[in-house]
């Protein structure tokens, strides 16, 4: 599972609110983070095993317009230590039909219970730890009936999902699909739902002809019925956990590639499958690079990629068979801008960190989720070198402080409310940082080993932090127990106060430090590399601070630059004291790796100007990264001193020139925020880029000088949809908008997320604006059904909260204007903003 929904949803429901007062006031709502503390639950223990599951075996049909799935099991199971009479099954709001033993060719009904939730069976006799069963059961799943949950991370858990099932949205496809983490797989089948079962399986899909299907493992057959029906078997031969099954059903295209002799498909829909060499092309690299560095071949008998519509979360890792969301699925201009390769890296990764070695309990995500977000750096590293690795390392790192400041939940979280809490930049971000920390620590080479070791002690098992470090500990032969109490078992993180003094008689130089987190709870051990800058040069130096306050001594002759964790490691905070922006000018100049350019420029960029910081930001505008020079130019202000004459024909020239698409977009921006005509036939030469996101940047700079040219160029971008040109037409069209460019709005809205997210706040804007009541009502509609498709209470509430805002907008401009016919208008769309309002409060609360 990739946390890519939570950015996501961030850029969703920036909603609009308008108040009564004020026909253009603004307030944005997120889904906020909880303060961890808040949401600590009970102690969550591992599933005891009493029986264990040894196969799966499922016939399934469809009902479309129902949305039900009719199921025929048959499940073999074995007591796992102890003798037993009786088996607990997770079944989640199904009608059960009937419930067998089977014996060879006999079937014997058995008595059970069933509180729409477990069924629980009595076998009629003691099944022994020795000995296997079979149960029978058919039954009938109703997911839409279920009463959904869900999370931030994953925003609907009923398990089976039919979307545009009667084929009435033409702009959709018809689909079914499946997303079983984390206890969701029992709401289509009765299975032991916890990541501690492993069970092979095999399932029988009876689907119209013309659908491809997709599930674990091989196609074993493919058998076509009288009644024009086809029925697909695919078959799992090695044992996973049951929130891996899946299924999909709809019209794909495969693309066929393969690692080896190893099948690796892309499932498209037919539109994309021209591009799934550009979207997926890189997959059986990354499988030959992941299986060398692991030491262990991908261990599955094929790797398949497919994209759905409407995906409750970003991506998820089922076994041979990873189902991404829509917004990994993109044209080839689109693919100019970003390939979101992050997202393939990450769920690939998952096949051997949660796949083939399995979390036992939903405490110990972090065997799953820290590693595959840890496979994203190393991937980018291998790839595209340290410079991408480390800002993809920065990010992480950043997103993880800018959520939780000062502390911290546990890594390994034995106590949360809700099993999907654990799913959060903690186990993600976090985790992710603290395995490359660990990495640095040991060395490649025996890092490696311990991951070699962890994946072949636990093939095919459920394992947990523990068995992470025993690994390691085997591998380096070192105790690492202090390593893992104090991070994956302590929550927080160390942030350090230090300063320097130097001695100039004696030749020695004095580093200070001082943990300033809440020492009460943790003082952190922690070895840090040091890195002293002379007129000779460079040299390392390590220490080990294992106490509150600590004070390290160097004999060196005349240091001119101290950088305390030069490799930036360290998962915390390092505050320097008294230090200079002239120091973080040399840091920039002669420390040199991507971080601490970064670092040394944000510092720059939040202080007054002076001829030193002056001279970083022009240094970075002319840096190797782009993402050094896309943040100098996003964090520039023009009233800065020297930014005419030093810093604006850098930018011009950038706006032109730069290699980079979304440097060059982000220099176009800075320069339309100018308002200056002189730039329009740069913005009118970058309408013709093949890039979007110039295209895009374009499109606004040209409306802030000629907002009539730029609606005439946003017509023929209007049916793009990369998110840059969406953001570009949306803020055009709202203000004055015709009732034509309401199709625009209603096109986007079908759209993933990312993409109708863009104009979310310019569509309501355009509602309020508009006089049609007929293309209001059609709105609110729309907009409602698509919130409320992401099944995610915090943004149907804010919806809730906008509706209101609007309908009281629409009042005051009854109010305002002279013309009965558009205060009637205004008055009939107020009462249906504010009905569609109750309606969601209502349901709210039910």
């Amino acid at each position: 599972m990739i946390l890519k929904s939570i950015p996501l949803k961030r850029s969703i429901f920036l909603l609009l609110i308008i108040t009564s007062t004020s026909f253009y006031s603004f307030a944005t709502t997120t889904a906020g983070h909880l303060k961890w503390a808040d949401t600590l639950g009970a102690y969550r223990a591992t599933a005891t095993r009493i029986n264990d599951l040894v196969n799966t075996r499922l016939d399934v049909k469809f009902d479309y317009a129902k949305h039900f799935l009719y199921g025929k099991e048959w499940v073999t199971l074995k007591p796992h230590a102890y003798a037993t009479d009786s088996l607990a099954l997770d079944a989640k709001g199904m009608d059960i039909n009937e419930i067998s033993l089977i014996s060879g060719t006999r079937k014997s009904a058995l008595h059970y219970t069933y509180d729409q939730k477990v069924l629980r069976i009595k076998l009629g006799m003691v099944e022994k730890p020795s000995e296997s069963y079979t149960i029978y059961i058919s039954y009938t799943a109703k997911p839409d009936l279920l009463k959904s949950g869900g999370s931030a991370a994953i925003s609907n858990d009923k398990g089976l999902y039919f979307i545009n099932s009667d084929a009435s949205d033409l702009s959709k496809p018809v689909q079914i699909w499946t997303q079983g983490e984390t206890e969701s797989s029992s709401c289509w089948f009765p299975t032991i739902d916890k990541p501690n079962q492993k069970t092979t399986d095999e399932i029988s899909m009876t689907v119209p002809t013309k659908y491809i299907t997709l599930s674990n493992g091989r196609l074993a057959s493919q058998k076509q019925n009288a009644d024009g029906s086809r029925t697909d078997t695919w078959k799992m031969d090695l044992p996973h956990a049951p929130y891996l099954i899946m299924m999909a059903v709809g019209d794909f295209k495969v693309y066929h590639d393969h690692w080896k002799t190893i099948p690796v498909d892309y499932y498209l829909e037919p539109k994309y499958a021209p591009f799934a060499k550009q979207i997926f092309g890189n997959t059986p690299e990354m499988i030959d690079f992941y299986s060398k560095t692991l030491g262990v071949d991908y261990p599955w008998n094929k790797y398949a990629q497919i994209v759905v519509r409407d995906y409750v979360s970003g991506a998820m890792e089922n076994t041979t068979a990873t189902l991404h969301g829509e917004s990994v699925q993109r044209t080839a201009r689109e693919l100019l801008d970003d390939n979101q390769e992050d997202y393939i890296a990450h769920e690939l990764f998952h096949q051997w960190f949660g796949d083939y070695a399995t979390c036992e309990s939903w405490s110990n995500i972090t065997c799953n989720e820290s590693f595959a977000a840890f496979s994203e750096i190393i991937w980018s590293e291998y790839k595209y070198g340290k410079e991408k690795a480390d800002a993809d390392r920065l990010e992480k790192l950043k997103d993880y402080l800018s959520t939780f400041s000062r502390t911290s939940p546990e890594l390994v979280r034995f106590h949360y409310k809700s099993r999907e809490d654990v799913f959060d930049v903690v186990s993600y971000n976090k985790g992710a940082v603290i395995l490359y920390m660990l990495r640095d620590l040991l060395g490649k080479e025996t890092f490696y080993k311990g991951l070699h070791i962890y994946l072949k002690n636990n093939a095919f098992k459920a394992t947990e932090a523990q068995q992470l470090r025993l690994a390691f500990e085997d591998a380096s032969g070192q105790d690492l127990n202090w390593f893992f109490n104090q991070w994956y078992y302590t929550g927080g993180h160390p942030i350090i106060s230090w300063d320097q003094k130097y001695n100039q008689a004696g030749h020695q130089l004095e580093i200070k430090l001082v943990q300033t987190q809440d020492t009460s709870s943790q003082i952190y051990k922690l070895p840090l590399a040091v890195d002293i800058y002379t007129a000779n040069g460079r040299e390392r130096k390590n220490i080990i601070m294992n106490r509150g306050r600590q004070s390290f001594f160097f004999n060196v002759a005349s240091p001119e630059f101290v950088n305390l964790d030069p490799e930036h490691v360290l998962v915390g905070v390092l505050n320097a004291e008294n230090k200079t922006i002239s120091q973080f000018a040399y840091q920039f100049k002669h420390a040199g790796n991507f971080i601490d350019r970064y670092t040394a420029l944000d510092t720059c960029l939040k202080s007054s100007t002076n001829a030193a910081s002056l001279e970083i930001l022009s240094l970075s505008l002319k840096d190797k990264n782009p993402k050094i020079r896309t943040h100098c130019i996003e964090g520039l202000k023009a009233d800065m001193p020297g930014f005419t004459e030093k810093l604006l024909p850098v930018i011009e020239h950038m706006a032109a020139n730069d290699a980079d698409n979304l440097c060059r977009a982000a220099a176009i921006s800075a320069l339309a925020k100018t308002s200056n005509v002189r730039y329009e036939t740069l913005y009118r030469k970058g309408l013709l880029s093949q890039s979007l996101a110039i295209d895009g940047a374009s499109l606004m700079g040209l409306a802030s000088i000629d907002k009539p040219a730029a609606l005439v160029e946003a017509e023929k971008l209007k049916d793009e949809n990369s998110t840059k040109i969406l953001e570009a037409v949306g803020s055009l069209f709202f203000k004055g908008g015709t009732d034509e460019h309401a199709r625009f709005y209603e096109r986007v809205f079908s759209l993933s997320p990312d993409k109708f997210g863009a104009v979310f706040n310019n569509y309501l804007y355009f509602l309020v604006e508009s006089k049609n009541t007929a293309i209001v009502k059609k709105g609110i509609s729309l907009i409602r059904n698509r919130i409320e498709s992401l099944h995610n209470k915090d943004y149907t509430a804010s919806l809730q909260q906008a509706y209101e805002n609007i309908a009281m907008a629409k009042r005051n401009l009854a109010s305002q204007t002279l013309i009965k016919i558009d205060k009637d208008a205004y008055m009939v769309q107020s009462e249906a903003f504010a009905s569609a309002a109750a309606d969601i409060k209502a349901k709210q609360t039910e």
